[in-house]
C-alpha cells in the first residue's frame, strides 16, 4: 500500500486557522484497463473546478476560503497563512485543501517573480 500526503487548512471551534498534514492511502486498483494496475484513493465527488492565475506581487489578505476547495498549484510558489501564525511555502506539484470557510481564514502571498498558477477544484 502507498500512500499520498496534502496539506489542509482548516478552522478550529475558535474560529483560528490552522494547518495540518493528512495522508491518503492509495490501493492498488485496476483503474484503466487493459492497464497493468495502478495506485488510487478512494473516489470522493466535486461540484466544478476553475484556473487561477495569482501575478507576481500578489497578496490576498485575511480571507476565509469561499468555497470547500482543492488547490493544485501548477507553476510558481507562495506563502500561505493560518490564524495561529503558522507560514508555510507551498510550491508548483503542492495540493492543499482549503476548508478554513469561516473565521479569520487565511493570507496568501505570492512569493518570487513567476505568477502561480493553480487548478481549483470545488467540493
Amino acid at each position: 500500500m502507498n500512500q499520498f500526503e496534502y496539506l489542509r487548512i482548516f478552522t478550529d471551534e475558535n474560529d483560528c486557522s490552522h494547518f495540518e498534514a493528512v495522508g491518503v492511502s492509495l490501493n492498488s486498483t485496476d483503474y484503466a484497463p487493459p492497464a497493468s494496475n495502478l495506485y488510487t484513493s478512494s473516489v470522493e465527488n466535486a461540484n466544478r473546478y476553475l484556473f487561477l492565475d495569482l501575478p507576481v506581487g500578489w497578496y490576498g489578505k485575511w480571507h476565509p476560503t469561499p468555497v470547500r476547495q482543492w488547490l493544485a498549484l501548477l507553476s510558481g510558489e507562495c506563502e500561505f497563512e493560518t490564524g495561529d501564525g503558522e507560514k508555510r511555502i507551498i510550491k508548483a506539484g503542492d495540493i492543499v485543501l482549503l476548508e478554513d470557510t469561516s473565521g479569520k481564514g487565511h493570507q496568501t502571498k505570492v512569493l518570487g517573480n513567476t505568477s502561480v498558477r493553480i487548478l481549483a477544484v470545488h467540493l
